[in-house]
């Protein structure tokens, strides 16, 4: 069973393009500036399949610390 829908594929794919040409913005509206690493390109990708509602694993949530105990 496959993870990801090919849809959520393409979505990626096209926000990987818009990075290459220098049209991929960060933040919120666009107004943290341009995004240089691939790695975010995928996150941005992944993240705007999610809120089409396509097939795509829920984000990770960050693991607690275990803290000892004195």
């Amino acid at each position: 069973m496959a993870r990801y829908s090919r849809s959520a594929g393409s979505d990626v794919e096209r926000a990987m393009d818009r990075r290459k040409k220098g049209k991929l913005k960060r933040g919120k509206g666009g107004k943290g500036g341009t995004v240089k690493s691939r790695k975010q390109a995928i996150a941005i990708g992944l993240s705007e399949a999610r809120k089409k509602g396509k097939k795509v694993p829920a984000k990770r949530k960050t693991k607690k610390r275990k803290t000892k105990k004195q």
